[in-house]
């Protein structure tokens, strides 16, 4: 059922959580991907595997 919001309700309303939201998500991700190149290109010596049969070893 939809109805009609007065001026007053209106100017009540408060947006913007869903895009700080999003906001602090991708932050996170971010920041969880920086640690794990870092971990990754900082080691002598390692190796993984991605999807696809791609594998990589270095030794340094």
């Amino acid at each position: 059922m939809k109805k009609e919001l007065t001026i007053n309700q209106t100017n009540e309303l408060v947006t913007g959580e869903a895009i700080t939201l999003a906001t602090v998500l991708a932050i996170g991700a971010i920041a969880i991907l920086a640690v794990v190149a870092y971990k990754l290109f900082a080691s002598s010596k390692g190796s993984t595997q991605m999807p696809g049969g791609w594998k990589f070893t270095w030794n340094q």
